[in-house]
């Protein structure tokens, strides 16, 4: 796990993106960003990929099923900027396309080092079993967030909770208020000198390691 994915040109891609961040300085770029952020960036992806696969084999993906697109959408937004100034990959049964399955998200910024675990916008049939097991089991529940290593790294579980709790989440909800929760994610960050360094893999996967026992559980 001792390997070197990126140069330090990659932190400087995205600085510098913020300063000129319009196509014609990105078009400009394109080489830079194709040898310092793009390619870097999806063979580092193959390789987290391999890495989860030795724990979860009925992952089948490949990076381009993970690794969003540097264009942001920007037809319904304020900020018209046209690039993120990030790249991001989820890794999980779902890949991009469906961030309710849990799995490994990784964010690569100028600033930071992203890593998140859990659930993040699931259905209305999705949220009622994950709320319904938090019901049938709720010490294995609150075990699993109540541990050392996952409060160290995470934190707590995080998301829009409901505004009005409906009469029948009621009694479940002052037990545990996390029922009324409508997405159940978990995010920790490392600094942005990771990326660059040969503990990046090693890093990542220590935090998914500690995060995989409540995946699973939200999973089943």
């Amino acid at each position: 796990m001792s390997k070197k994915y990126f140069t330090n040109d990659y932190v400087k891609f995205f600085k510098d993106l913020k300063s000129n961040n319009n196509k014609e300085w990105f078009h400009s770029q394109k080489k830079r960003y194709a040898e310092s952020v793009k390619i870097p960036f999806a063979n580092f992806v193959s390789d987290l990929i391999e890495a989860v696969q030795k724990h979860e084999p009925e992952i089948q993906v490949l990076p381009k099923d993970c690794i969003s697109r540097i264009n942001r959408d920007i037809r319904f937004a304020k900020d018209k900027t046209p690039y993120n100034l990030n790249l991001n990959a989820f890794v999980s049964k779902g890949g991009k396309k469906d961030k309710s399955v849990p799995g490994l998200f990784v964010r690569l910024a100028h600033d930071m080092v992203g890593i998140m675990g859990g659930c993040y916008g699931p259905d209305k049939e999705k949220l009622g079993k994950i709320r319904q097991a938090i019901i049938d089991n709720p010490k294995e529940f609150n075990q699993l967030i109540s541990r050392k290593a996952f409060k160290e790294k995470f934190g707590e579980i995080e998301g829009e909770k409901m505004k009005r709790i409906p009469k029948d989440l009621r009694e479940a909800a002052e037990k545990q208020a996390l029922i009324l929760n409508k997405n159940f994610y978990y995010m920790a960050s490392e600094k942005a000198s990771l990326i660059s360094s040969d503990k990046l893999m090693k890093t990542l996967m220590d935090h998914y390691k500690i995060m995989k026992p409540l995946n699973d559980f939200l999973t089943r």
